[in-house]
């Protein structure tokens, strides 16, 4: 969410933010309920304050040891006159009292009106961000690790998976429908593995693990900006008003909110792994085969909140980039980072990097972090705020990126480690977490 004083001053550069966003945002008709909610606010203000004022006087006038009581006595009052005037103050009283409370109606609705507009608001993408309508549009800024060539055909991760016993896709379905899958043995092990060499990399870097609940309040899915837009990817808990969460940034991110924080506190850095729960809506018959779009998932996040400071969110989110890489360089994966373009980014995304690993069943890169700043956008709607040097409260700016999920990256894991007789070798660095098993095979499973 942003300053609305900062959106009536620079009107223009966040309807360009919502074009190259293409976000559905009245910029126009927000300023004017803007203008009326001030007005109604200003009128009642006044109202209030003088039916306070006036029921003070009244009460004075009618206790004969009040100091208006016996001005007015001074003044040659009689008591009757005395009563006449509260008498008239009352009358003007019943009249204010009239005209308040259809203003509070008034002012009710003009800020029901006001917030739902000011949900839609995008933050505006920094300057280095490139403009496109989506993520064909996004800019390559790095390519990491050769692409591995085979002198066989290839399989993709469900045929190794299937073949290896360790991936059963059609029982998860029976279990749960589509977009769904099991895992055992090998697979299962493969999977705590990533996510546990996530974490121990991340504690390493100094990051404070963390445990977090993924079922939550519906004021927290909207204060890290996932209502209400994202609304139809989440699955709702509706008899409770809770949502189960898409990442652990919601709960982490809002671990603080609603505080105010010391600066000497920041930056906090915090990891979890936790599930994660997407209904994919809108993604019919896209991604259908395998592990790559599903709806329960595995993820390690990572969460940074700092001091307002633009300089130091960027070098922050150069830190989290840098976290997920060293993560894909451990397991010897080639990837790639781009810039995300503005169609491709989230309402209250600065900018945003993705990673992307490449999958040879895909033919290409597939997607498997995302790294984003935010600035004070979440803060703002969070409240979650700090007392800087000068004792002036302010609110913090919050980033998250990708460390691993699970099982999307077991894709190129699978794919560029099989060999000619489909086993699948089980990168170093997991190795310790898989109980020494250095290769994966049908026997073994």
């Amino acid at each position: 969410m942003l300053d609305i004083k900062f959106i009536r001053e620079n009107a223009d550069l966040i309807k360009q933010a919502a074009a190259d966003k293409r976000i559905s945002c009245d910029i126009d008709r927000l300023i004017a309920v803007d203008a009326e909610r001030r007005r109604v606010q200003q009128e009642l203000d006044a109202l209030r304050t003088q039916s306070r004022e006036g029921g003070e006087k009244i009460g004075q006038l009618r206790n004969p040891k009040s100091k208006a009581h016996q001005d007015a006595v001074a003044a040659g009052k009689s008591a009757a006159d005395i009563k006449a005037d509260a008498e008239a103050l009352q009358a003007e009283l019943n009249d204010i009292k009239t005209k308040i409370k259809p203003l509070e109606e008034d002012d009710r609705k003009v800020v029901e009106e006001f917030e739902a507009l000011m949900w839609t608001v995008p933050q505006p993408p920094a300057p280095e961000v490139p403009v496109g309508k989506d993520d064909t549009e996004n800019v390559e800024l790095r390519r990491v690790g050769e692409v591995p060539t085979f002198d066989f055909e290839l399989k993709d991760h469900v045929e190794l998976g299937e073949r290896l016993g360790i991936i059963d896709i059609e029982r998860g379905v029976k279990l749960s429908g589509t977009r769904n899958y099991t895992l055992k043995g090998a697979g299962a092990l493969l999977y705590q593995a990533v996510l546990r060499l996530a974490m121990d990399r991340m504690i390493d870097r100094g990051f404070t693990p963390m445990h977090v609940p993924v079922l939550v309040r519906e004021e927290v899915m909207y204060g890290t900006g996932y209502f209400p837009t994202g609304r139809d990817q989440a699955y709702l808990c509706e008899r409770d008003e809770m949502s189960l969460v898409g990442t652990a940034e919601v709960p982490l991110t809002a671990f603080h909110s609603d505080e105010i924080l010391s600066e000497e506190d920041l930056p906090i850095k915090m990891v979890a792994v936790s599930p994660c729960f997407r209904r994919e809506a809108g993604a019919a018959g896209k991604d259908t085969r395998g592990l790559y779009r599903i709806h329960l998932f595995d993820k390690v996040e990572q969460v940074i909140i700092c001091r307002n400071d633009e300089a130091e969110s960027l070098k922050f989110h150069q830190e989290i980039v840098a976290n997920a890489e060293g993560i894909l360089q451990d397991l010897e994966l080639p990837y790639r980072v781009v810039n995300v373009c503005t169609g491709d980014l989230g309402q209250g995304q600065v900018q945003k990097f993705d990673i992307e690993t490449w999958m040879p069943s895909r033919n290409g890169y597939g997607e498997t972090h995302s790294a984003s700043r935010f600035y004070e956008f979440q803060a703002r709607r969070l409240k979650l705020r700090y007392k800087d040097a000068d004792r002036k409260t302010r609110f913090c700016h919050t980033l998250n990126n990708t460390v691993i999920a699970a099982p999307r990256i077991l894709i190129p894991i699978l794919e560029l480690n099989q060999t000619a007789d489909g086993d699948v070798r089980v990168p170093k660095v997991l190795q310790p977490y898989m109980r020494g098993m250095e290769v994966i095979t049908a026997k073994g499973n």
